[in-house]
């Protein structure tokens, strides 16, 4: 879907300061920012390489923090901004927290599952799909992923 929705550009700068701070770590730079009530809740950056785990990605940190924060698991007030498309696991907890609003950034072709791969919210298993808005600062957050890899190749 296009980014047709009206959206607050300052969560998505949020996001994308966690993403650079991501990147320069070492971790691949995505950054995420949940929103409720128009006031940030809860900021996470890619953290696989330092927590050693695979399930570290700032889409997950973020709704962990926020469902601690605000005391429960079900989110369905909030709006999550996203400097990258998810990834099939990161869709699927996004859906099991039932985020209002996803907004992201560069859609993600090759490991995306919202626009690309299987589609988490178009499968018939999904309960809930949340309103979705891709392609926002696209440029930017893919400028941000290819310089993050070319770097590495180097």
């Amino acid at each position: 879907m296009g980014a047709t929705a009206k959206h607050d550009e300052m969560p998505m700068s949020r996001a994308f300061a966690e993403a650079e701070g991501a990147g320069t770590r070492g971790e691949v730079p995505v950054g995420a920012a949940l929103v409720r009530d128009g006031a940030v809740v809860g900021v996470a950056g890619t953290r696989v390489e330092a927590e050693r785990d695979p399930t570290a990605h700032a889409e997950i940190l973020v709704l962990r923090a926020a469902a601690a924060r605000l005391g429960r698991r079900q989110l369905d007030d909030c709006d999550l901004y996203v400097t990258l498309e998810p990834c099939p696991m990161c869709a699927a907890a996004i859906g099991f927290a039932r985020i209002r609003r996803l907004y992201f950034g560069a859609y993600d072709p090759k490991g995306g599952g919202v626009e690309h791969g299987p589609r988490i919210y178009d499968q018939p298993t999904c309960h809930h799909r949340p309103e979705i808005y891709g392609g926002i600062a696209e440029r930017r957050a893919a400028a941000l992923l290819q310089a993050f890899f070319r770097k590495r190749r180097s």
